[in-house]
């Protein structure tokens, strides 16, 4: 009992309590240069317009949140508001606490995650932590480019990574709609909700010896797609912008600044610092993952940038998932 109760302080304290004190650290020990957050006294107008727009969700929470902790803090905090002021402004405080939230959640989800069975690690707890430390350690570094949307993204892409698992090794039907709702509320945060679809098909596709007549799992899949298009389409009817797919293209200015060609070298060697971490059967998986998510990367390079490497984290994550699992269940 007592080693128990051990186990659940440990698991608090690796999946909540350090990840909090990163992140904390992040925010109020030390200011990006890349984006003034630290300044803005409510939600930028560009949130609202452009592609941007689109991100329903992160939005409305940007501008709910802000009133509430101006309330707050003006009804309960009077006293002590020029000192949270010094520290940043309202809308600031209100972009913490909303990345907190959803990354303390995700970080609860890689854990499940990374204790699924069958599991590369499952009988090494420490390679278990140690990936999990990685990838909180990911999440956390992107925050140089703080946002009100990618944290927000990253809960419901391992959130679908958390189903797409669970269906594959389960079968559960249940499994499958809860990955296409999730896909479904993940299209209303931000477009990287595309890559549940193609890490779902990527555990399940041979390309070497694919037929169509043997893809077994064509209407599951476009369950997914469904999921996904649906929303992204009626989001650009009913919102309709002069920019709906991106703010600008960057192309050039990717491959001639030393800035986002160093993202795009941290990007390159983080993939393949997981790639040598998988089995055989996962670098397959990992290869698939690649190739499907080829259009992301591809928007990317034109209208992201590459010095901006939270584009590059689901990725990321997604490759150190596979790297953990046992992929051979799709073959039963």
């Amino acid at each position: 009992m007592l080693r128990n109760h051990d186990e659940k302080i440990s698991a608090v304290l690796f999946t909540a309590i350090l990840p909090f004190l990163l992140f904390f650290m992040a925010y109020y020990g030390f200011e990006s240069s890349y984006v003034k957050l630290k300044s803005m006294e409510k939600a930028p107008d560009f949130m609202f317009s452009s592609v941007y727009a689109y991100r329903v969700i992160p939005n409305f929470l940007s501008v709910e949140v802000t009133n509430f902790l101006t309330y707050f803090i003006d009804g309960n905090f009077s006293a002590l508001k020029a000192f949270i002021l010094k520290q940043g402004t309202v809308f600031y405080h209100s972009i913490f606490l909303i990345n907190l939230v959803f990354f303390i959640g995700s970080s609860f989800i890689l854990d499940k995650i990374l204790n699924f069975s069958p599991n590369l690690f499952g009988s090494d707890s420490r390679m278990r932590k140690i990936l999990h430390l990685l990838a909180v350690f990911l999440m956390v570094i992107v925050q140089y480019v703080p946002t009100n949307c990618d944290s927000i993204a990253v809960f419901f892409f391992l959130l679908g990574i958390f189903f797409s698992l669970k269906y594959a090794k389960i079968r559960k039907f249940s499994d499958l709609i809860l990955l296409c709702a999730t896909v479904f509320i993940s299209t209303f945060v931000r477009e990287t909700a595309c890559l549940n679809i193609a890490f779902f098909v990527a555990i399940f596709i041979d390309f070497k010896n694919f037929k169509p007549k043997d893809f077994k799992f064509y209407k599951e899949i476009l369950m997914v797609v469904l999921a996904f298009v649906i929303p992204y389409i009626g989001l650009r009817l009913i919102i309709p912008q002069e920019a709906s797919l991106a703010e600008g293209f960057y192309l050039k200015n990717n491959f001639t600044s030393p800035f986002n060609l160093a993202g795009l070298i941290f990007g390159c060697v983080f993939l393949y610092f997981i790639y040598t971490l998988c089995g055989i059967a996962e670098k397959q998986i990992f290869k698939n993952f690649m190739i499907l998510s080829v259009p992301y990367l591809g928007m990317i390079t034109f209208v992201g940038l590459f010095w901006e490497t939270r584009l590059f984290l689901p990725l990321l994550l997604g490759a150190l998932v596979i790297s953990s699992q046992n992929i051979n269940f799709q073959k039963a």
